[in-house]
Parts: C-alpha cells; structure tokens; sequence
C-alpha cells in the first residue's frame, strides 16, 4: 500500500485546488511545497488583494502554441465556479475594470479559504519539503526527499514555472516532465517589463514615474490600458501585456493618444494660441517630461505659428504611433507568469494526465498555457486544478 493516493508538488492555487476536489472524492492527498509558505503568488497578487479571477475569462485570453487544449477545463470551472467559493466564505471582493475581481481586504483571505477547504477535505500540507529525486517504478512513484521516502499512485506537478525565483520558481517541474520524456515548450518571462540600452534607455529614465494611458500592439494585438515609463524602461499594464506575444529585436507599438485626433487638435491650438511654445501645448494632454521628450524624439519646436501642418503631423505621428525596439525584459525576476513550459499535446485535456506516463499529471502554470493580465492565470490554476483533482 502507499502512503498517499496522490502526491501534489506544489502548493500554489492550482495545487491546493486539485487537493481539494481530490479530498472531497475521499482520497489520500499530501501536497508538499519547496518553500517554508504556501501560496506566494496568491499572498502578493493585486498589490496584496489577489485579483483571484476575471468575469470574463475564456480561451481568447490564453497563449499556448495548442490554443484549444484550455477550452475544456475553463468550462467545466468557469469564472461563477470559484465566485461561488469565494462568497460561501463571505469574502468580499469587487470589480475594479475589465471584469478583474479583487478581494476588498487581504489576499490572505483567499490562502485561508483554500488552507480551510483543505482541511476539511482531509488533506495534508507540508513545507519546507525538497524533493531530491523521484523514480516510478511498476505503478508506483517514490519520492526521495532529505530525510524519507514517499510513495504515491498518482503524481501530480504544480510546481509552477520560471517567473519570480525569489519566490521558490524553479525550473523543477521541466526538469521532471523531461525526465519522463516530455517535451518542453521554452520558457520565457511573460507579463513583465521591457527594458532599453544606451541612449534609449537614458532618455526613459528622464521620464520614470510618467504614466499614459496608450494602446499597445505588436503584430495583431493590441492592449488599451496605462503605460509607465521605469528607470529601466517602460512598464504598466498595457506593457506587460503586450510582452507574453513580443519577440527579442521586434518593436512595438505605442498610441499615446487613442482618444484624440493630436494633429486635430493641435491645428486647433495654434489657430487659438499662435504665441504658445509647442511643448507647452502637450502639456494639456501629457506630462511636462512627456511633452517635451516627444517634441525632441520628432524633432520638432517652436511657436505654433511657425510650425507647418507637416511639422505637426510629425508630432502626431510620433505620438500615434510611436515604434520603440526594447532590447530585452527584466526576465524572470519581475516576471509575474512564465511563457511556454510542458508541451500540452502531450497531455490530456480532460485528465490532465500525462500520455507518456500513467499516473503523471501536470497542472497550473508549468503547461503551455499563459493566460492575460488580469485574474485569467489565476482562473487557469483553478479550473486545471479542478480538472486534475476529479480523476487523480
């Protein structure tokens, strides 16, 4: 007989959510975790009050290189599904935009909520627990760890990928998924920050704590929100996430006025205020910094009178559709979801388990599968969790 059903590596939010529903179906279920806490993107999400899920969240908000391997598992555990939990727990939450739903106090709630449905399915939850080697053999998996040996039917990996190793990230769940002869999709930092070299980078610097609201695209997408110039280069939401599609030596583009017709609205100006200086002018509709880093980066000054309409729509050109070239991001470090991971057409969509491997299963952010900013990483780790804890 083995120590336990199921072993869960890993006790993130898709760990502790396959835990649960496996507990709840009567299930021996340890769930170990590498670190001395549990949940650490939970504890940090949202500033501290965990955008646990979006209304809205379905396939189109997913990256995988296999696009329909989510479709199942998002609706069998949509978005109402973990609502539900939450409000049984009398968690108050709210909408803050684009249906992104935030705990009104900690995210500590939500750890509690989980670590409670935990308990009461009969799981165990241990940390500080480094596995340091494993073998299958026959039908059973054993676990080496520094002081014991554990034994399970059933393997599950949640250990999550690459972003934020301060944290505990790790490439551990590739390195297993490999040993079992899966194939690895690479990984790469998604939603994170650009960054810039060289002259570039000490003209964004200049402009570090400016915010604009923009739209960002690279090739066919497009993202409508805040950007923030850092002293290492440009962040804020519409950045991030506009990074998970970016490739190393494209550009992207910026629209730092979506709202208004710039070359519109300065003709009107310099009919109104001839006298006025040309940045001075942005400054209606930009920071001081910003105004005056456009009319440098176009070249292009003076008084609205002397300035031809082709002088102003090189204003607005730049302004429309502003093309920087970030030379890389800040990488897994600020990274908040790993891009890339096990390749999901070697994995059930249903299960979740392996097909290389009877037993094997693999859940939550080590897939191929990146959700968008916004709760839908979350709502990811859920409903693969759900999926995976209905059949271990």
């Amino acid at each position: 007989m083995t120590d336990y059903d199921a072993v869960i590596i890993g006790a993130g939010a898709a760990g502790l959510m396959c835990a649960i529903e496996a507990g709840k179906r009567g299930r021996r279920i340890l769930v170990i975790e590498s670190t001395e806490n549990i949940a650490g993107k939970i504890r940090i999400s949202g500033g501290g009050r965990c955008n646990f899920t979006n209304r809205d969240a379905g396939p189109a908000h997913f990256l995988s290189k296999n696009p329909h391997f989510c479709v199942s598992a998002l609706r069998r555990y949509p978005p109402k599904s973990f609502i539900a939990l939450v409000e049984k727990y009398d968690i108050a939450y709210h909408e803050k935009k684009l249906g992104q739903l935030f705990c009104d106090g900690k995210s500590t709630q939500i750890i509690d909520m989980l670590v409670r449905e935990c308990e009461a399915a009969g799981v165990v939850i241990r940390t500080g627990v480094a596995i340091e080697s494993l073998v299958k053999q026959g039908d059973i998996f054993h676990l080496y760890t520094s002081g014991e040996t554990l034994t399970c039917a059933a393997l599950v990996i949640a250990s999550g990928g690459k972003s934020i190793p301060k944290m505990g990230a790790s490439g551990f769940g590739y390195q297993i998924a490999q040993q079992f002869g899966h194939n690895i999709l690479k990984p790469e930092p998604a939603l994170v920050p650009f960054t810039f070299l060289n002259d570039q980078l000490e003209k964004l610097k200049s402009l570090a704590g400016v915010s604009v609201d923009a739209v960002v695209s690279h090739g066919k997408k497009s993202f409508s929100e805040a950007i923030l110039f850092t002293h290492r280069g440009l962040s804020g939401p519409a950045i991030l996430q506009i990074s998970s599609y970016w490739r190393l030596g494209d550009e992207i583009r910026i629209n730092m006025s979506p709202s208004l017709n710039i070359l519109e609205f300065l003709k009107e100006q310099r009919a109104g205020q001839p006298k006025q200086e040309l940045h001075n002018i942005l400054t209606q509709r930009f920071a001081r910094r910003l105004a005056r880093f456009i009319c440098d980066e176009a070249g292009v000054d003076g008084r609205m009178a002397d300035l031809s309409n082709e002088k102003l729509g090189k204003i607005a050109s730049f302004i429309h559709d502003w093309r920087p070239r970030p030379n890389g991001t800040e990488g897994f470090r600020t990274a908040e979801v790993t891009r890339g991971g096990v390749d999901t057409r070697e994995i059930s969509s249903k299960t979740f388990e392996s097909e290389k491997l009877r037993g094997l299963y693999f859940i939550g952010e080590v897939l191929d599968v990146t959700g968008q900013l916004g709760g839908y990483n979350f709502q990811w780790a859920w409903a693969s969790g759900h999926a995976a804890g209905q059949f271990i």
